[in-house]
């Protein structure tokens, strides 16, 4: 009688073969994001087996598709052998930094676009936001950006604003 109830135990605290099954998935999923990460990021990521970044290094430079499927396959095996923990604490720095990134990128165009349709009005508030900002540098913009339209520069003028603003966003980041 008490080995039933020991067989029952043990199977309730085994993983299902469907949760195997997805957890196999979500490391080849990891792998395969891997391989496909640019290798300035990659060199980023600790990854201690040596059979596992060899595998990877491999698998960047597969060109057939069946290949590439088996490779990436075959790293999913090694990453079920391998403590993925530090592996996955690096893509999440990854994400971080990309969506710091995103965010900076998406503060400093809603300012120039502000700048660019507001004028002077919105100069107290990007003085605001950025105290190192030269307010006559952006007004001399400002002022410049209607012949900028008619000469069909408004491109090449909103990037160098943009290149401007960020700038001072690297230099002293948003207080907002």
């Amino acid at each position: 009688m008490t080995d039933s109830f020991d067989e029952e135990n043990t199977e309730a605290q085994d993983p299902s073969k469907s949760e195997r099954k997805r957890q196999m998935h979500a490391l080849q999923a990891m792998g395969e994001r891997l391989v496909t990460l640019p290798q300035s990021d990659l060199n980023l990521i600790t990854i201690s087996d040596e059979r596992l970044s060899d595998a990877i290094a491999l698998a960047r430079r597969i060109t057939a598709r069946s290949g590439l499927k088996r490779q990436l396959q075959y790293i999913g095996k090694l990453m079920r052998s391998v403590d993925a923990t530090e592996i996955e604490e690096g893509l999440a720095y990854l994400d971080h930094r990309n969506a710091s990134s995103a965010a900076e990128f998406h503060r400093v165009e809603a300012a120039r676009d502000k700048l660019i349709e507001q004028g002077d009005a919105a100069l107290g508030e990007i003085m605001a936001q950025w105290p190192g900002a030269e307010s006559t540098l952006l007004r001399q913009w400002i002022r410049q950006h209607p012949k900028e339209i008619s000469q069909g520069k408004q491109k090449a003028h909103a990037k160098k604003l943009f290149r401007y603003l960020s700038d001072l966003d690297r230099a002293e980041p948003s207080t907002f």
